[in-house]
């Protein structure tokens, strides 16, 4: 028989090609079933996933924004400003030209405040205040006192600074040095000028950093607030060090305390005088976030009852100190400051985001408090304002709409029309506008994909991506898959969820489940959004990473927000053990293995879990808990649940002391002994009530430590809490 040799050749080619595939599908599994390690979750440490984002800071004008880039090498940084039409990049600023003529411990990047063009910059070196400028290249001492100037902030003009030190107001001529004294009764208790802590923690904000002052825009008055903390009991805070260690006393009103008094001045610059404005300093109210015309010519803040069911937006004359009311509203659980205000320069009137109707919707008021045009409305929120775009009559703004675990940016005409949603890829996006309104910056990312930026024009229409953390590294590890999803309730409510099952899940095999939360009022943290590698790590290693909003966590409006009022940790648990219930239908759900985990209101709700719901909760590991209500402050606490002496129901049931007979899980708490803002008190007072009932529980006190914690403290915390999971939900 005669043998063809093409035939074998053939056959050959083809066996080989069959062997090289098998070869090549073998070597993709095994290339993308590489596990994530502690080190590279918790530690940065190589290989790393995902590439840094580009540090774009902001819109230089409506063509081009900042971009801060260094080099790794040189460990030096400049600022360029980018063309957005073309990408072209220019040198706006070389910080190792500046350091060259600053001291060696003064590192240039690192100043207070710097002019909108770059050309003069603040620093705050030794306790004392520098200004360095670009043109001449030098460095020009302001102060040389022995005590801190504490939040420096440059003039709109640029030619002043003003500061507070020892809780006086100050403002300083940067050209003759010359300094003027504006306050002069700063004391222990009397702040000018600088937040009592619970306006800086609750109402003006950690960004604040205690700055309580606020320039005119023609640069000749300081508007500021005037605080006596004198009627606020003090708490102490004991730091450990040393031999003797020494004792922090806080002003700190917890529920149903004095609150500061506070009054709303203006000083003039150039004479030092002061107007007070018309506001009864002896009231049991809150005073805030005065906002400047754009003109200087008037003066609004806004106003708070004690109840917090009331806000009113006043103006001032500055000359005379008198009061206007502007507008009122009222709602039958609680109001909150408007944050977004916006004031027209052309005068017609202004823009509030309000929650009135159950919903975050955006009103247009004239200068009379009169409603000109409600902009939008429907069950759905506007997150917040990106631009008010006066030229064109648009207001650009970030909203959940359709899909509310999705955020997006909109825009919509003074007159009601136009409008439109103007991202479109489903997921979440956080968008920068252009000033002008013509571009803006697309910060975004889903649960298919991790976070990237891209440059838009206002249309809608694609300009290029700027930058992108996914790496093709990522291809070689096996990630487990984030799942959103929803539960019905039994009371007819339908609660957004999420998961991510680990790599290899087998629906016959048990799997326990952990609960990653924050719960408080208003706070959802189920989103169309690329998952945490804490999360993927967990996961990778048998655990199913769960989490899902209740009614009031802002998923509702504040229609289902009201629902928590003078009731936390009502709906909070009940709709949390919901779900419990819901997973204990899944066959692959290990029910002795159902966890908790969350920090500050989230280490609250942990520790209801494990005592209020302790028939399904069975593990939790708690940080920084608030224990009881009447621990915490003020304005957080009484928002919510109204003083103790008019809610007394509603303070026992939301007390995790109170349910703590139930408790017969196993849960794991820390604290920062030095924690200001949640005291430990609230962790000492649960463990006693465990330690009189005879329950076992695991703590861990992290020494000087504040609400976070940091440096080798958040290493050991962070292996710590892996350690905790690994043991008793996988038995290693």
């Amino acid at each position: 028989m005669k043998t063809n040799k093409n035939f074998y050749l053939h056959l050959g080619l083809i066996t080989l090609f069959i062997f090289l595939c098998l070869c090549n599908s073998t070597w993709s599994q095994e290339k993308s079933q590489k596990k994530l390690t502690y080190e590279q979750v918790y530690q940065n440490a190589e290989p790393r996933l995902f590439k840094s984002m580009p540090s774009i800071r902001s819109w230089l004008d409506d063509e081009h924004y900042l971009l801060s880039e260094r080099d790794e090498k040189t460990k030096s940084t400049k600022l360029y400003k980018v063309s957005a039409k073309k990408g072209k990049k220019t040198l706006l600023l070389d910080y190792e030209k500046i350091q060259k003529n600053l001291p060696k411990d003064l590192m240039a990047t690192r100043h207070t405040a710097n002019l909108p063009d770059y050309s003069g910059f603040l620093y705050s070196y030794k306790n004392d205040l520098y200004y360095y400028c670009t043109k001449s290249e030098k460095l020009k001492r302001l102060t040389a006192t022995p005590d801190a100037e504490k939040n420096p902030r440059l003039s709109p003009n640029g030619k002043y600074v003003a500061y507070t030190r020892n809780h006086n107001l100050f403002a300083l001529d940067i050209e003759n040095g010359l300094e003027s004294q504006l306050t002069t009764d700063g004391s222990d208790t009397i702040y000018n000028g600088w937040a009592s802590w619970v306006y800086y923690e609750e109402i003006l904000g950690r960004r604040s950093r205690y700055a309580a002052f606020w320039w005119s825009p023609d640069s000749t008055k300081i508007a500021f607030l005037r605080f006596d903390d004198s009627p606020v009991p003090t708490f102490p805070i004991f730091r450990a060090r040393g031999t003797h260690g020494d004792l922090e006393i806080e002003r700190y009103p917890k529920a149903g305390d004095p609150n500061p008094k506070v009054k709303l001045g203006v000083a003039t610059v150039e004479d030092r005088k002061i107007v007070w404005a018309d506001i009864d300093e002896e009231a049991d109210h809150y005073v805030a976030w005065p906002l400047w015309f754009v003109d200087s010519s008037k003066l609004t803040f806004q106003w708070m009852n004690r109840e917090q069911n009331n806000i009113k937006i006043y103006t001032v004359d500055l000359k005379t100190g008198k009061k206007k009311e502007l507008y009122d509203e009222k709602q039958p659980s609680w109001v909150e400051f408007f944050e977004n205000l916006y004031f027209f320069k052309d005068g017609s009137g202004f823009l509030l985001r309000s929650s009135v109707d159950g919903w975050s919707h955006l009103y247009y008021y004239d200068l009379d408090g009169k409603l000109k045009k409600r902009l939008t409305e429907g069950e759905w929120t506007v997150e917040g304002i990106s631009l008010v775009d006066e030229k064109n009559g648009r207001i650009f703004f970030s909203a959940k709409k359709d899909q509310t675990t999705e955020s997006h940016l909109f825009k919509v005409k003074l007159d009601g029309t136009g409008f439109k949603c103007l991202t479109k890829e489903p997921g979440s996006h956080r968008a920068r506008v252009s000033p002008g309104g013509n571009y803006f910056i697309d910060s975004f990312s889903s649960i298919h994909a991790p976070s990237k930026q891209d440059l838009y024009r206002i249309d809608g229409t694609f300009v290029r991506n700027l930058g992108d953390s996914r790496t093709p590294l990522m291809e070689e590890y096996a990630l487990g898959k984030k799942e959103l999803f929803s539960i019905p309730t039994e009371d007819g409510w339908t609660l957004p969820a999420y998961w991510i099952l680990p790599v290899d899940f087998d629906k016959n095999k048990k799997y326990p489940v952990l609960f990653t939360i924050y719960g408080g009022p208003g706070s959802s943290s189920v989103s169309n959004s690329y998952p945490s590698l804490s999360h993927f790590y967990m996961a990778q290693e048998g655990i199913i990473i769960f989490s899902v909003d209740h009614r009031g966590s802002g998923y509702f409006g504040k229609k289902g927000m009201s629902l928590m009022h003078r009731n936390l940790g009502k709906w909070e648990m009940h709709d949390l053990i919901e779900a419990v219930k819901w997973l204990h239908k899944k066959p692959f759900v290990d029910k002795k293995k159902i966890g908790i985990t969350g920090g500050s209101y989230g280490g609250y709700t942990t520790c209801m879990a494990l005592t209020y719901g302790a028939d399904y909760f069975t593990h939790g590991y708690a940080r920084s808990s608030v224990t009881r209500w009447g621990l915490y402050d003020t304005v957080y606490t009484e928002r919510y649940m109204d003083r103790p002496f008019e809610n007394k129901d509603g303070y026992k049931f939301g007390s995790a002391m109170t349910h703590a007979k139930k408790y017969k899980g196993v849960l794991f708490l820390s604290h920062g002994t030095m924690d200001d803002n949640v005291h430990m008190q609230n962790t000492t007072q649960l463990i006693d009530k465990f330690m009189d009932l005879g329950k076992k529980f695991e703590f861990m006190p992290y020494p000087n430590q504040r609400h976070g914690f940091g440096g080798k403290k958040r290493a050991h915390s962070s292996r710590h809490y892996i350690d905790f999971w690994f043991k008793h939900f996988l038995n290693r």
